[in-house]
């Protein structure tokens, strides 16, 4: 595999290098793919890689399978594969009578690893590490970073299209050509499936070529990074949690798993595909164990339901991964602590949260704490969705957790135990002072009430600018006087400012710090003799002394 991804590499740029093109020295080094190119090569060769194992799979479940079981020969083997193929996406197929929606998560994983391989390639072919911008602005270290994320975050995003939307056309020509008269693909469902699929793999792999593991998550804000990291440590243990369950339930229940392997007894080769095919639902498992913790439970046909506050079964689809579940009636009252589990979740993520970033105010924790139970409980919500879907029609048209109903109770339960526990630990945080981040945050806005004293001072300047238009509130700032001061009566006149002690003159402090240089004063000058002092009257008679009058004469 990487010796084909080396010439896939190498041979188109030794073809570039021998043409002569303006502006190209033809050195290897200096030859660089475009982006889209590189993109297109990566997704053709993420399918040819992925169609030819799924073909392999397909082949040895055709030919120990009885004849006619994929079509006609070998034609239909590849149909199937490539139908397999659009499945491992969560691609439904329309069947007659029907649909086929529940499809096994655990076959995403071939696709994704592919993915995840191919954007590697692609942002080394691409060089996309010579494509962040060099000049950045010379403002503040924080401006500086912020512009610098911004970009990574550009050229992610850029590096995702450009192998999902290739992909995704590729895939919807591979959903027209496979179609016949018993399963045919939704395009709706190919395109979309493909598209998000791919983005999401190339703009990981993208972002890992960039930068280590741990500089990933510093792309996003610091506000988001601490939503997104709380979110998915509570749906981590959650799904851990669901997965112990899996577990033991077939642990508990084994017998009845071989019960209903030996009914179908599909043989050696069978049996090793239908291992496979159970291994692949696993996490379809994991996730309605997720369900079944968060209370809604999932249903297993029209009908049915598995949950903590009882069980209600019919006739459930002879796979043997089912004998697993629990025999219908009411459940031990022991099992109703399971439901515990997500509020020690979000207590976790509430904590989380605050350590990464704390907020400066009492009731800004709390706040982002529900924050975290909405982004949990989203996430959970498409989980279930994609982990359940209908098996045909009538009967199995409803197989797995609601998804609104695990959306609604577990954005309840882990968004208010983060909100607790995140509040009361930024809260410890604020009290001890045991955070710098707190303390300078705290010192900015002034206490930890400045959110609301800003918000009550923004209302009443809003209902004094208001009040003010109808004529009901005095201005803030005194009106000018009318006429000359000399006119104004005393209900009219304005208070004199006083100067406030700390108020300090800066032409003084400049003076201070800037001292004028000394000059020697020069001694007084007599007084004139030829000039007579005005303000002596002299006995009401003043006498005045033109001592310039020779001049005129």
């Amino acid at each position: 595999m990487t010796a084909f991804l080396d010439q896939l590499r190498t041979a188109p740029r030794n073809v570039l290098s021998r043409i002569p093109l303006p502006g190209v020295t033809g050195d290897d080094d200096d030859v660089r793919r475009p982006l889209p190119v590189s993109g297109m090569l990566a997704a053709a060769w993420t399918l040819g890689v992925g169609l030819a194992v799924l073909t392999t799979l397909t082949l040895v479940g055709w030919i120990a399978s009885p004849k006619g079981a994929f079509g006609p020969g070998l034609p239909g083997v590849f149909r199937a594969a490539a139908q397999l193929w659009l499945a491992a996406h969560h691609a439904g197929f329309a069947i007659p009578g029907g649909s086929i929606g529940l499809l096994p998560l655990g076959l995403t994983v071939l696709p994704a690893f592919l993915l995840y391989r191919a954007g590697i390639w692609m942002a080394r072919d691409a060089d996309l590490r010579l494509r962040l911008p060099a000049r950045l602005p010379k403002n503040s270290p924080k401006d500086e970073a912020n512009a610098r994320r911004r970009a990574q975050l550009v050229l992610v995003a850029q590096a995702g299209v450009s192998l999902a939307a290739p992909y995704a056309l590729l895939a919807g020509i591979i959903a027209l050509v496979t179609r016949n008269e018993v399963t045919q693909p939704f395009l709706g469902d190919v395109l979309v499936s493909h598209l998000v699929l791919a983005f999401l793999a190339g703009s990981l792999a993208t972002a890992r070529t960039i930068g280590p593991w741990r500089s990933m998550l510093r792309l996003l804000p610091e506000r988001l990074r601490s939503v997104v990291v709380a979110s998915s440590a509570a749906l981590g243990i959650m799904l851990l949690a669901g997965a112990v369950m899996v577990l033991g339930a077939v642990v508990v229940n084994f017998r009845q798993v071989q019960e209903l392997s030996g009914i179908l007894s599909p043989g050696f080769v069978g049996g090793l595909l239908l291992l496979l095919l159970q291994c692949l639902y696993l996490l379809n498992a994991v996730i309605w164990g997720m369900a079944y913790i968060a209370g809604p439970g999932f249903a297993v046909g029209a009908g049915t339901l598995v949950a903590p506050t009882g069980v209600q079964l019919g006739t459930v689809p002879s796979l043997p991964i089912l004998g697993a579940l629990p025999e219908a009636g009411s459940t031990p009252a022991w099992v109703m602590v399971v439901i515990a589990l997500p509020f020690a979740a979000g207590a976790v993520a509430g904590v989380l949260g605050v350590r990464i970033a704390p907020s400066p105010s009492y009731e800004g924790a709390p706040l982002w704490g529900f924050v975290c139970g909405l982004a949990t409980g989203a996430a959970a919500g498409m989980l279930a969705a994609l982990s359940g879907g209908s098996l045909g029609g009538a009967r199995l048209s409803a197989v797995g957790p609601a998804a609104w109903e695990v959306t609604l109770s577990v954005t309840l339960e882990v968004g208010v135990a983060a909100g607790i526990s995140a509040g009361l630990a930024n809260w410890w945080l604020i009290f001890r002072g045991h955070n710098a981040a707190v303390t300078k945050a705290a010192a900015r806005v002034g206490t930890a009430t400045a959110p609301v004293r800003k918000a009550g001072a923004r209302i009443a300047k809003a209902a004094g600018s208001v009040a003010s238009r109808v004529g009901l509130a005095e201005p803030d700032e005194p009106r000018a006087l009318p006429g000359h001061w000399l006119d104004a009566a005393d209900c009219d006149t304005q208070p004199i400012p006083v100067i406030r002690d700390d108020w300090e003159d800066e032409h003084a402090s400049a003076a201070a710090e800037n001292p004028p240089a000394i000059r020697h004063r020069e001694p007084p000058r007599p007084p004139r003799r030829d000039i007579v002092d005005e303000s002596d009257d002299k006995g009401g008679h003043v006498i005045y002394l033109d001592p310039y009058a020779w001049d005129r004469d």
